[in-house]
């Protein structure tokens, strides 16, 4: 962006054959300075990106903290696998919602289970 300024402030046109940009004209000084946008904003993605590599490499781990320890996600799935309590009793016993239990289930081992059903007797 720098260079297109400088360039135009010395009433310099640039023209760009592959990408069809003419900086002399308004539109060509539009594609200019968008695609100018679009490179820094490549640049700066790559900058972060590593960024975060580096943190991880140093044992940073980012988002948020998950809501229930292990012990206590390892309770939920035993009680979920035992079929013990529901999600939703997990979740109250933990105060939190039910998606944050359906987060820490193994989804591995884990399989969507239909309510008990009650033992049906013939007349």
């Amino acid at each position: 962006m720098t260079l297109g300024a400088d360039l135009r402030e010395r009433g310099i046109g640039l023209h760009v054959i592959e990408q069809g940009i003419d900086t002399s004209t308004m539109e060509g000084r539009a594609m200019f300075g968008m695609l100018s946008v679009l490179a820094e904003l490549q640049r700066e993605l790559i900058v972060a990106n590593d960024g975060l590599a580096s943190a991880r490499a140093r044992g940073r781990v980012g988002g948020r903290r998950p809501k229930l320890t292990k012990d206590q996600a390892a309770l939920a799935q035993q009680l979920y696998d035992a079929r013990e309590k529901t999600v939703q009793q997990i979740a109250d016993l933990f105060g939190v919602p039910r998606s944050t239990v359906y987060g820490h289930l193994d989804k591995a081992k884990t399989v969507p289970r239909q309510p008990k059903r009650a033992a049906v007797t013939k007349p």
